[in-house]
């Protein structure tokens, strides 16, 4: 990876700068649990991911969209039986989730201390806009970015458009993110430079499979803070 010629570095938020998944999870286990008179088991999970998945184009990612489908798929797996209270207990679920605290990961502070006078950094993420505005603000991290974006997606046309936007070259940003379909396969696809950080928990929606020819052109690593090693 050529470090020099980068201009802009940008960060995804959900669970490369603060937790994030391990609340979608909680959820759906209080969900499942919910739905123990209609269908034991986990399977009501698996009901509530195809309903998510049916979802998305219409309802787009975040815990708003997470939550009709949670009451979608209540509604389903019950054959309309369940009770106006548990609909509501799943609403509360959700709204729950949007009032979580915004617990950072890593070493996060320091990372962007050392990188500000080094780059451009940016916010690159996507969700609902009002979630992820608040959560940037609970972060603290609001004053460290040079430009926040938070997407409807992260395909290759959604960051040809936010590097058009940044008045850089493709090989001037280097995207830094948990998941390998959002945050890395689409920039390398469009020759931006790209580092991977794994989360120890992923959403299914956002696994791949090994690529072997994307093996050499970005670096991965355990920690957050082990980026610095490079920048």
């Amino acid at each position: 990876m050529d470090i020099d010629s980068i201009r802009v570095v940008a960060f995804d938020a959900d669970d490369t700068l603060w937790l994030n998944e391990i609340y979608f999870r909680e959820a759906e286990e209080k969900f499942s649990e919910l739905m123990q008179p209609f269908l034991p088991g986990k399977e009501a999970i698996n009901q509530l991911f195809s309903h998510e998945m049916k979802n998305l184009e219409l309802y787009g990612y975040g815990i708003k969209g997470f939550t009709l489908s949670m009451v979608e798929a209540a509604l389903e797996i019950s054959k309309g039986k369940i009770t106006a209270p548990d609909l509501l207990s799943i609403v509360e679920l959700g709204k729950s989730m949007l009032n979580k605290p915004v617990r950072l990961l890593d070493d996060v502070d320091h990372i962007f201390t050392t990188l500000k006078n080094r780059y451009r950094l940016i916010l690159a993420t996507k969700g609902d806009l009002l979630d992820q505005e608040r959560k940037l603000k609970k972060s603290g991290l609001e004053g460290h970015f040079h430009h926040t974006e938070v997407m409807s997606d992260k395909k290759e046309a959604d960051y040809e458009k936010l590097i058009r936007h940044l008045d850089i070259e493709p090989g001037q940003f280097l995207m830094i993110g948990n998941s390998m379909k959002s945050d890395i396969i689409p920039v390398l696809n469009i020759g931006g430079k790209a580092i991977h950080i794994p989360h120890e928990i992923t959403w299914q929606h956002e696994m791949v499979e090994d690529n072997p020819h994307l093996n050499g052109t970005y670096h991965q690593y355990d920690r957050l803070s082990d980026i610095l090693q490079i920048l």
